[in-house]
């Protein structure tokens, strides 16, 4: 099958610039102009003054890779990685510093909320304006009109000013819009997450509409793994700027899973991680670890065999009736079970300087092969579970659970 996109060695390179010593001030520029005329005119004033440094960066380096017509193609990899980057280069939002890009057909991006949406105009007035920019004629968003409307769900603010709507309004409006200009080729960046879980299935199911019965091609940015699973057969995996695998989706998935659960180095010095979501510091974790049954780090574990997880934590003050939570969670961040120790009847109190360890067995763990993390948290006790956490780490330690086969005790009877 002939490709509809071919991209042939991509690099992209920033100049990212430090300034150092603080803000520069007109009597420094007046006197180093005075003292180096000349090279003041050759250069920016504030590297005249030695007082920036520029530092090259590959967000991109040498990406190659070939689509095909009707084919749906995801990209994942970790924030940072340089996805964002390629789809805007494909969008020809910003150009390569190296490389080539082929591709045959018409193309539509959706990367940012809204795009090319006017914040002053109404929701009616932006389809039009959105379809323009995207290409279509008036008669075809006027043909269009009602269904773009209702697959979007906004009717009822149609006549309301878009400045006005909610991010998830505008995603919705704006994901309908590029759905129905029916391009050849649909990029789609990491904007359906601002929709709600009920939208999110609408527009899969829109996309794989999109490639199986109008034979178009989607390449598909996200970090939910199970819609890049349910919608792409085919998956390209970036690391660092780099194509670390391209193949089934199934595999590149479980690549990518496998070098994100690694046992983390910081599960002995909780200390030096940062607290996203810490309300008070009177008390911090210190340890995680999850351990076996001689008290060893471990890091993966058996189906349906018992998981130990070692806590730790110091504060500076007395506290008392404190409640520890555990929680797992899927790789893709799904919470699959919470321990509360409170629902439990069970409080811990904590005095200055003195390690609180405690130690939560799991002793019939049941859960399918694959990889999963573990959040912890400290909250006050003798209060409702709606109450502030002392401290919480989210997915902090990463564990495997192997794939083994397990006899079950049955017994048939006709």
């Amino acid at each position: 099958m002939e490709p509809i996109i071919t991209i042939k060695g991509i690099s992209k390179k920033y100049n990212i610039t430090h300034q150092q010593g603080g803000y520069v001030a007109l009597r420094d520029i007046l006197a180093e102009t005075a003292k180096h005329p000349f090279k003041f005119l050759k250069n920016k004033t504030k590297k005249v003054i030695r007082r920036e440094t520029r530092e090259e960066f590959w967000a991109l380096k040498n990406i190659s890779f070939t689509v095909n017509k009707g084919e749906a193609v995801g990209i994942i990899g970790a924030n940072g990685a340089g996805k964002s980057t390629l789809l805007k280069i494909l969008s020809k939002i910003t150009p390569p510093t190296e490389g080539t890009i082929e591709y045959k057909g018409t193309m539509s991006s959706l990367l940012e909320v809204g795009t090319g949406f006017h914040p002053e105009l109404t929701g009616r007035e932006n389809i039009f304006l959105n379809g323009a920019i995207l290409g279509m004629t008036k008669k075809e968003i006027v043909e269009k009109f009602d269904a773009i409307v209702e697959f979007s769900g906004v009717e009822k603010f149609l006549d309301m000013q878009v400045k006005r709507y909610s991010s998830g309004m505008s995603v919705r409006l704006a994901f309908a819009v590029a759905a129905h200009m029916e391009p050849d080729i649909l990029v789609v960046d990491e904007v359906l997450a601002v929709g709600d879980a009920e939208f999110q299935k609408k527009c899969l199911g829109k996309m794989d509409e999109v490639t199986k019965k109008s034979g178009r091609t989607i390449l598909f940015v996200s970090h939910n793994l199970p819609a890049v699973q349910s919608l792409c057969k085919r998956c390209i995996l970036i690391e660092a700027g780099e194509i670390k695998m391209i193949g089934d989706t199934k595999d590149v998935i479980a690549r990518y899973l496998e070098e994100k659960t690694e046992l983390s180095d910081k599960s002995d010095d909780l200390l030096k991680v940062r607290r996203n979501g810490l309300q008070s510091s009177d008390i911090l974790f210190t340890k995680c670890s999850i351990i076996d049954a001689s008290g060893e780090k471990m890091s993966s574990l058996k189906y349906r065999k018992p998981l130990t997880i070692l806590l730790e934590a110091r504060t500076n003050s007395n506290l008392k009736d404190l409640s520890f939570v555990v929680g797992i969670n899927s790789a893709d961040g799904t919470r699959i079970f919470t321990s509360v120790s409170e629902e439990m009847g069970q409080l811990f109190d904590a005095k200055p300087n003195v390690p609180l360890k405690l130690t939560v067995n799991f002793p019939n763990l049941v859960l399918t092969p694959g990889y999963y993390r573990v959040t912890i948290a400290i909250r006050k006790g003798n209060t409702n579970f709606s109450k502030i956490n002392l401290d919480i780490l989210e997915n902090i330690v990463n564990f495997k659970i192997l794939n083994t086969t397990y006899k079950n005790k049955l017994s048939y009877s006709g």
